[in-house]
């Protein structure tokens, strides 16, 4: 595949968070589009369309892939004033909210913080800013700190919360990857204040900032808007944290190395279904990223000895939801 080609198969990752606007404007059965998009349209044409082996292969002037990101930083904050839009206009009520809620939860999950991971491991302070933005409008106070700090280093390890074991179901996960995080992120924070003589209860704190940030948030909609436009809104970040951990669990299940073995490609799940590789921008050529942690997204090689996911990331939620089918499934291909 050429390099032009595969940078136009990129603006489907811009789709959901289309889907989801229309919801949010419209009301009505288009609350639900994402939502049935994703978890049913996909998830199924995952299981059928063959793998895309092709290398990427992109020439250092190449900066279309960079516009991808900066379109995903704008759609998602459309998504975020549509959202409310929707509200101040009556067209989000009931079960109708509801579907917002989860439609745009999902866009998050899988649009927003998929772009926000690629900015934050680009070392220019505008690009990690926009990153902490994207995962501040999807309600995440730690991945900034743990991903970087804790995650790329101990993966696969004990000390690592975003790395599931074998016979570890999904929402166990969800749970004490969630908390083992945050408490994790709070805690490097708390060490690297106090090692510049600084106290804790600042907003040079990652985490506390983020959650005084949120709070702020919170009053204005609830000044502006109201208590429901809240609920819903947190609502849609509880689901859009629920798939960033979704996705932290299905790359790494499974897969464990000693505190001296160094990260290689064999210690991630990695898909090439087109799908997931254009809608999750080669988010699910994972094996490579934690082996070259430090290359964008459209450089990401598919890897021989990596483990290979059944189907991509669409097209495994549904078996990850059902604790028993993802472990028959899943536990026969980990390595040994």
């Amino acid at each position: 595949m050429n390099g032009q080609l595969r940078n136009t198969l990129y603006a489907l990752s811009l789709t959901p968070a289309v889907c989801v606007i229309l919801g949010n404007v419209n009301g009505g059965w288009f609350v639900w589009l994402n939502t049935v998009y994703i978890l049913i349209i996909l998830a199924l044409l995952e299981w059928v369309i063959p793998s895309i082996k092709s290398q990427n292969h992109t020439p250092k002037t190449d900066s279309y892939p960079n516009l991808i990101l900066l379109m995903h930083v704008c759609s998602q904050l459309l998504c975020i004033v549509s959202f409310f839009y929707g509200f101040t206009e009556g067209k989000l009520t009931g079960v109708e909210a509801l579907g917002a809620a989860i439609s745009m939860g999902i866009n998050s999950g899988s649009s927003a913080i998929v772009a926000a991971h690629e900015f934050i491991h680009r070392k220019s302070k505008i690009n990690q800013w926009l990153g902490k933005l994207l995962l501040f409008t999807a309600g995440n106070f730690y991945f900034f700190i743990e991903h970087l700090r804790v995650h790329h280093k101990w993966v696969g390890t004990e000390k690592d919360a975003a790395s599931a074991k074998r016979g570890q179901h999904l929402y166990a996960f969800f749970i004490k990857s969630g908390a083992g995080q945050l408490t994790g992120a709070i805690k490097l924070e708390n060490e690297r204040l106090v090692s510049k003589g600084k106290s804790i209860y600042t907003l040079e704190h990652y985490v506390f900032r983020q959650f005084v940030q949120h709070l702020i948030l919170d009053v204005i909609i609830v000044v502006t808007i109201g208590w429901l436009a809240l609920f819903w809104y947190v609502i849609h970040c509880i689901v859009a944290n629920f798939l960033l951990e979704y996705v932290n669990y299905i790359e790494h299940y499974g897969l464990e190395r000693d505190l001296h073995t160094k990260v290689t490609e064999v210690h991630s799940w990695q898909s090439d279904s087109p799908i997931s590789r254009f809608l999750l921008i080669d988010l699910s050529r994972h094996a490579d990223h934690h082996y070259y942690a430090s290359k964008p997204y459209h450089t990401l090689l598919s890897h021989e000895k990596s483990p290979e996911l059944p189907a991509g990331y669409a097209g495994m939620f549904l078996i990850a939801a059902i604790p028993p089918l993802w472990f028959k499934v899943m536990d026969k291909r980990i390595p040994s």
